[in-house]
């Protein structure tokens, strides 16, 4: 393959994650005392692209803010970690937000309330449609309007761009769908949403490319992932041991890099270990983009590693 300085698209959520730090995660109706609390920025699709664009590949954003006081300051950190605003629309109302409670072990549990992103629209979309097809893959996930991720998919396919879809969180859509994604990047609960009880990530992954994919990343957390493609190649990547305090965005960490390893002309199961040493930095750190490693980050873990 060769190598593509094509840009990252991101067509996706951008979020405040208002995040309370806890003991363990709270029973329905439980109350605890929490440890800490902090507003950081968030959204799948906001952390995908910070996370590309702290690797020092070239990235844009598809989305929208609110006219609230959290939409300036989104946009800011996007501009400020380097990725292109220029599709980034202001909407009336308030921004997406997303409460987070974040155990002491790390465990995570979190509501989205989409705001402004309920309201990026396929009109929204089409707008860019020229950005969108200069790109060299297009990342998606499901925080935005179902019907806007299927409008993107359609015209990605046409274009003939990749597109990486993270199902999260996990949707039914339309079977059209299935053949217009190159890369399906679910965890073990969001598959199940799909092909019914995982079971095997070898079996599953069949299951998943026989709907028609072109390659299929199981995330399975701490042990890593299994990547596989049509044809037959399938291969497990695993995880980097490493001392987790939060694994908030951290599977969107992966997907932001192994976008970037696939584009930079690795094989997917390299562009996987690349990705993985990225997100195992991230759960190292709190917060969701501002975890995020840089490259050099990376290049000195892996060395590190071996």
């Amino acid at each position: 393959m060769t190598p593509s300085r094509k840009p990252i698209v991101v067509v996706g959520s951008i979020n405040m994650d208002l995040v309370a730090n806890t003991p363990s995660i709270p029973l329905a109706g439980q109350t605890l005392i929490g440890t800490d609390f902090t507003t950081t920025p968030g959204g799948k699709g906001a952390n995908q692209a910070v996370a590309v664009a702290r690797l020092g590949y070239p990235v844009h954003m598809i989305g929208a803010v609110g006219e609230d006081v959290f939409g300036q300051a989104l946009l800011d950190n996007l501009k400020e970690a380097g990725v292109g605003t220029e599709a980034v629309t202001r909407v009336a109302g308030p921004s997406g937000v997303a409460p987070i409670l974040v155990a002491a072990n790390g465990e995570n549990s979190i509501v989205v309330v989409p705001g402004a992103n309920g309201k990026v629209t396929p009109e929204i979309v089409t707008k860019y449609a020229d950005l969108i097809r200069s790109a060299g893959m297009v990342l998606c996930q499901l925080e935005l309007p179902l019907e806007t991720v299927s409008h993107t998919l359609a015209m990605c396919a046409e274009a003939g761009v990749p597109v990486m879809l993270d199902p999260a969180p996990a949707a039914d859509f339309p079977d059209s769908v299935w053949t217009q994604i190159a890369w399906f990047t679910p965890n073990e609960t969001e598959a199940a949403l799909y092909i019914g009880k995982v079971g095997a990530p070898e079996e599953a992954s069949k299951r998943l490319l026989a709907r028609g994919l072109k390659g299929v990343v199981l995330k399975r957390g701490s042990e890593g992932a299994y990547v596989a493609v049509a044809g037959g190649e399938a291969e497990w990547v695993r995880s980097f041991r490493v001392e987790a305090v939060d694994t908030v965005a951290a599977g969107d960490c992966f997907n932001g890099a192994f976008a970037v390893g696939l584009l930079e002309g690795h094989d997917p199961w390299t562009a996987a270990r690349f990705a993985s040493a990225a997100a195992g930095i991230s759960v190292t750190r709190r917060g969701a983009q501002a975890s995020t490693p840089t490259r050099a980050d990376v290049d000195a873990f892996i060395l590190s590693r071996g």
